[in-house]
C-alpha cells in the first residue's frame, strides 16, 4: 500500500506546508520527498536557523521555499491571513486583534496557506499534541460540504495486509448518526487506496448477545447503513475477534454481510477504545501505522502522531498529496473526494 500511494503522489506532486521545519526529523522527511519527486516541501519557522540546520546537517534542500510566519516580509500577508480568519469566526469570539495574534502560529498560517490557496497541503504535529494541531484546521478550513463531522482514521500495515480503523482520534463518543459518517467517510477513504472495505462496527456483543448503550448504537448504525447504503459491506454489532476470523463468522453467523474473508475496517465505538486498539497493534506487534487520516475536511491537512520517525513523517506527506489530489478533482467536479 505504501508503495501504491507513492506512485500515485509522484504522478502529481502537489505542494505541502512543514509547519514544523525547525525539527530535524522534518526537514530530512522533506528532502527525501523532495528528492524522490512525492511532493513540494514548503518549510515554515525561522529562515536563519533553518538553512543552519539543513547546512549542518547535509541536507540536500537546496532552493526549497522556507517562510518565517513572524519576519516583517510576510507582514502584509498575515495581515491579510488574519482579515479572512476574522471573517470566518468574528461570531465565533475571534477578534481582529486575536486574529492577528493567531497568524503568529504556524499551525494557524500554514492552514491558511492551504485554505488560500498558496499551497495544495499542510502536515503538522510532531511537536505538538493533537489538540493544538487541528483545532487551526476546523477554524481556518472547516468541514467540506455535506460533513457534519471531521473523523480520523489509521492504516495498520500487518503481514495480513491493511487494516483500516476509524475513529481513533477525533470523536469521543459518537452518536448512532455520527458513526453511520464515520464509517461512510472511511469507507470512501479505503476506495481511495483500490480495495474494497469490508466493515464490523465493534462492540462487546455479537448481534445482540449482550445487552447495554454501546451495542445499541452500533446496531443502530448497522441498521442504518443496511437500509440507506445496501451496497457497502458492513455488519455487527460484533466482537474484535469475530470480525477478524472467517471461520468464527460463517460457523456462527452465517446470516452475516461478512461472510466470505474477515473485515479489513473497524469501526470502534468510542475514542478511547479506538486509540488503544491501534497503540497495542503499534507497539506489541511492532506492526507498520500511518495516520491518522483525516477525513471530512475540506481541505487537505494531516496531523502526525507526536515524535513520529521520518519514514511515518513521509507517509503521512505522500497521503496528504494523495488528498489534495482528491480535492482538486472535487473542485473541478472530476470526481468524489472524501
Amino acid at each position: 500500500i505504501v508503495r501504491q500511494i507513492k506512485n500515485r503522489a509522484k504522478q502529481d506532486p502537489k505542494r505541502v506546508v512543514f509547519a514544523e521545519a525547525e525539527n530535524y526529523k522534518m526537514l530530512k522527511a522533506a528532502e527525501i520527498c523532495m528528492n524522490e519527486g512525492l511532493a513540494i516541501p514548503i518549510l515554515l519557522g525561522n529562515v536563519d536557523y533553518i538553512h543552519e540546520q539543513i547546512k549542518e546537517m547535509s541536507l540536500e534542500l537546496e532552493g526549497v521555499e522556507i517562510i518565517d510566519p513572524k519576519s516583517t516580509e510576510v507582514k502584509a500577508k498575515r495581515h491579510k491571513f488574519a482579515e479572512i480568519l476574522f471573517q470566518k469566526r468574528q461570531r465565533r469570539g475571534v477578534t481582529m486583534t486575536a486574529a492577528k495574534d493567531l497568524m503568529l502560529h504556524r499551525n494557524y498560517f500554514a492552514c491558511m496557506l492551504v485554505e488560500t490557496g498558496y499551497a495544495d497541503a499542510m502536515i503538522s504535529g510532531q511537536t505538538r499534541n493533537y489538540p493544538d494541531t487541528i483545532r487551526p484546521a476546523l477554524h481556518v478550513i472547516g468541514r467540506k460540504p455535506g460533513a457534519s463531522i471531521v473523523s480520523g482514521m489509521y492504516i495498520i500495515n500487518t503481514k495480513k495486509g491493511p487494516f483500516f480503523f476509524a475513529d481513533c482520534t477525533v470523536n469521543k463518543n459518537p452518536t448512532t448518526e455520527q458513526l453511520v459518517e464515520i464509517t461512510l467517510q472511511t469507507a470512501f477513504a479505503v476506495t481511495q487506496f483500490n480495495m474494497v472495505p469490508r466493515i464490523a462496527m465493534l462492540a462487546y456483543s455479537n448481534f445482540g448477545s449482550n445487552d447495554g448503550e454501546t451495542p445499541q448504537r452500533m446496531r443502530e448504525a448497522v441498521a442504518i447503513l443496511h437500509r440507506d447504503y445496501p451496497e457497502i459491506i458492513v455488519d455487527g454489532e460484533l466482537q474484535a475477534n469475530v470480525a477478524l476470523n472467517a471461520d468464527l463468522m460463517k460457523e456462527e453467523f452465517p446470516f452475516s454481510k461478512l461472510i466470505g474473508s474477515p473485515a479489513n475496517t473497524l469501526i470502534f465505538p468510542f475514542l478511547s477504545a479506538g486509540n488503544i486498539a491501534y497503540k497495542l497493534m503499534q507497539e506489541m506487534a511492532k506492526f507498520e501505522v500511518i495516520g491518522p487520516v483525516l477525513n471530512g475536511l475540506d481541505k487537505s491537512v494531516h496531523v502526525l502522531q507526536l515524535g513520529s520517525s521520518v519514514n511515518e513523517i513521509v507517509n503521512m506527506v505522500t497521503i496528504s498529496v494523495l488528498d489534495a489530489q482528491c480535492v482538486e478533482k472535487r473542485k473541478n467536479n472530476k470526481g468524489k473526494c472524501r
